[in-house]
């Protein structure tokens, strides 16, 4: 009975280890891609731009859906619900804030990076088990959407707000959540092979 207990939790680690993976990557691989596409469209505010603006918070909302189906009942996945909830509505808030100009943009997603950047470190909080890679770079990262978001939102009431900013967050975000991935990746390996 006991042994059996144990292989369902160790199989459960894993699915979720590989789940989680698998969306880092791809949401890190996402997010690099999207800075480099950002950096060559937002000289000004057309349609390229806007569309890009709105599909950054979308890509961290479709990622918090992937997640949230992916967790069993609980406060984590109450935490994620309320993560894709808030970046749907910051991709709508972006969109509407692009009429406004650059200020109006930065400190609109200064705001969104400040409360998603927050969910995050919650949720990284609730993952810090060895079995999920400790969780670090999940941790740093959402720290430090939570102050480079503020720091946004101080840069848009100053005299020259700029969206050159959101490529390097874009960049940074996309760095840790690969570097997650690795951790993941390393740990699956450090079991297969304790398991040999």
């Amino acid at each position: 009975m006991t042994t059996n207990t144990r292989t369902t939790g160790t199989t459960t680690a894993d699915g979720e280890r590989s789940s989680l993976l698998r969306l880092y990557l791809i949401r890190g691989v996402l997010a690099v891609v999207w800075a480099v596409a950002f950096a060559g469209a937002h000289d000004t505010i057309g349609a390229a731009a806007v569309t890009l603006l709105v599909v950054y918070p979308l890509i961290d909302a479709v990622s918090s859906l992937i997640d949230h189906r992916a967790l069993p009942e609980g406060s984590e996945r109450n935490v994620t619900a309320f993560n894709g909830v808030l970046s749907t509505l910051a991709a709508i808030a972006v969109g509407v804030a692009a009429a406004g100009g650059e200020a109006a943009v930065l400190a609109t997603f200064g705001a969104w990076a400040v409360v998603s950047g927050a969910a995050q470190v919650t949720v990284g909080v609730r993952r810090r088990g060895p079995e999920l890679g400790k969780q670090w770079p999940m941790l740093i990262a959402g720290g430090l959407s939570v102050l480079v978001g503020a720091f946004y939102v101080i840069q848009a009431a100053g005299d020259n707000p700029s969206l050159d900013v959101l490529s390097v967050y874009a960049t940074g975000g996309g760095v840790f959540f690969i570097a997650q991935a690795g951790l993941l990746a390393w740990k699956a390996r450090q079991l297969r092979t304790q398991t040999v």
